[in-house]
């Protein structure tokens, strides 16, 4: 595996393909306060791209190009959270997507399991560490650890696209899912709007 790592934006002219997976790392869970520190992106080939998202840094115009490009398809494990945090820091509403969890949960209905760790040890038969999770990641220069812990974020979520999709298939809820995924950009900007903690479809 390598890491490469890159400062407010990816490089040009680089090609990740036509599904990248993606996550990111946020000073902490309150989207209004904690901001967006590093996208982590790969393009499935064992390596992991981060970018660091430095406060006054360059305009990130290759990674926003990327994240709206309707050619790529972007995997997320719990998409809402970091779709939700690229509109709120970087501008752009991410499309299309694939959440690993919403599939998860959609054909995986035995277990209540869906956590990343949780996936990676049932259907790849890899151990993760989540030991860097509450790290500083808004710190200037990020060590070993948490570049290594940042990359394990994105380089296995090709592989349980792939594991999944069968099993959603199976249960027959290919187009639910498919529902689910367009309506993520959606359920984001409404976490931003302050209905994060409201189900609107509620009576």
């Amino acid at each position: 595996m390598a890491i490469y790592f890159h400062h407010d934006d990816l490089p040009d002219g680089i090609d990740l393909g036509k599904e990248v997976a993606v996550d990111t790392e946020t000073m902490g869970l309150n989207l209004h306060r904690d901001r967006l520190c590093l996208v982590q992106l790969s393009a499935g080939d064992g390596n992991a791209h981060l970018v660091q998202i430095r406060p006054g840094g360059a305009e990130a115009k290759n990674l926003k190009a990327l994240m709206t490009d309707p050619g790529v398809l972007k995997v997320f494990h719990f998409g809402r959270f970091d779709i939700a945090a690229i509109y709120r820091y970087l501008g752009v509403e991410t499309a299309p997507v694939f959440c690993t969890k919403i599939a998860s949960k959609l054909c995986r209905t035995s277990t209540d399991r869906h956590g990343l760790r949780d996936l990676c040890r049932e259907l790849l038969g890899i151990e993760i560490s989540k030991q860097q999770q509450t790290s500083d990641w808004g710190a200037e220069v990020l060590n070993d650890a948490q570049q290594q812990y940042a990359a394990s974020d994105v380089l296995y979520l090709h592989d349980l696209r792939q594991k999944l999709m069968p099993l959603v298939a199976r249960e027959d809820r290919t187009e639910i899912a498919e529902r689910c995924f367009e309506y993520l950009p959606t359920r984001a900007r409404l976490d931003l709007l302050g209905w994060e903690d409201v189900e609107i479809f509620h009576h």
